[in-house]
């Protein structure tokens, strides 16, 4: 084994001497903060801490009349790792990435909708209250699905993973309906009125989509034509190769 190489924990003294024997004219300004910060001493470098998942759950139990919150603590098993991978970051996870992995695996198009991700103060979640779906100020998505379920597993006695992404589901389907009709109604509305309208969403894909179609076609012909100019001068070619020639 070599020794061990000092060099960065005296960054310090070496710029104070350097600048005492007249090679900089100046300290550098990040002398006085390694001085109030200086580097760790620790030569031996430990292993990230493993982060552990707890999920917090209402259970019943006999003999007791009302429900206890119970905290569950799911272990991470620590899978080995290559010496180049060892001192890596742990991930951190939360019980909350399992049930928005499902949710966007089952509706996949709701991460085509546009989200808001700009936060007035940072602590928007604090005005939240997931007893219901619908939060004021907060539109209708996805994570609104995740938190209620979150919230259903966390309060409600007894409450299954299956259940609870049941019964956000459902309270889900039902708004999205009501905006649709809350749309329909009001595109009606401004119609009888003398309001006129662009195309929609689907009629401008499908004019995207023909756009891209009479292009392929374009160039399908123009293929076609290359394929038969080029089988027909090599049928030019073998026949003139094959004529016998006059005596």
């Amino acid at each position: 084994m070599g020794k061990y190489n000092f060099t960065a924990l005296r960054v310090r003294q070496s710029a104070i001497k350097s600048k005492a024997a007249g090679a900089h004219g100046e300290l550098p300004p990040w002398v006085n903060v390694v001085r109030d910060i200086p580097p760790a001493q620790i030569l031996v470098r430990d292993r990230p801490q493993q982060h552990q998942l707890v999920r917090q759950r209402m259970k019943t139990f006999p003999g007791k009349p009302t429900p206890r919150a119970v905290f569950e603590v799911q272990e991470k098993r620590i899978k080995p790792k290559k010496a180049s991978r060892m001192f890596l970051p742990v991930e951190i996870k939360y019980e909350e990435d399992q049930l928005r992995k499902e949710f966007f695996k089952d509706h996949p198009w709701e991460l085509a909708r546009p989200r808001i991700l700009l936060e007035t103060s940072g602590k928007d979640f604090e005005q939240y209250d997931w007893k219901r779906m619908q939060q004021p100020g907060k539109k209708l998505d996805g994570e609104s699905v995740v938190q209620r379920q979150l919230w259903l597993l966390n309060n409600v006695p007894n409450m299954t993973k299956s259940r609870a992404y049941d019964v956000a589901r459902r309270e889900f389907y039902r708004l999205r309906l009501q905006e649709d009709i809350e749309r329909r109604v009001a595109a009606e509305e401004a119609q009888a009125t003398g309001a006129t309208f662009g195309p929609t969403r689907l009629e401008i894909g499908m004019q995207l989509e023909n756009q891209q179609h009479e292009i392929w076609k374009q160039w399908a012909k123009t293929e076609a034509q290359v394929v038969d100019q080029a089988s027909a001068s090599g049928e030019e070619e073998t026949a003139s190769e094959t004529t016998p020639l006059a005596a």
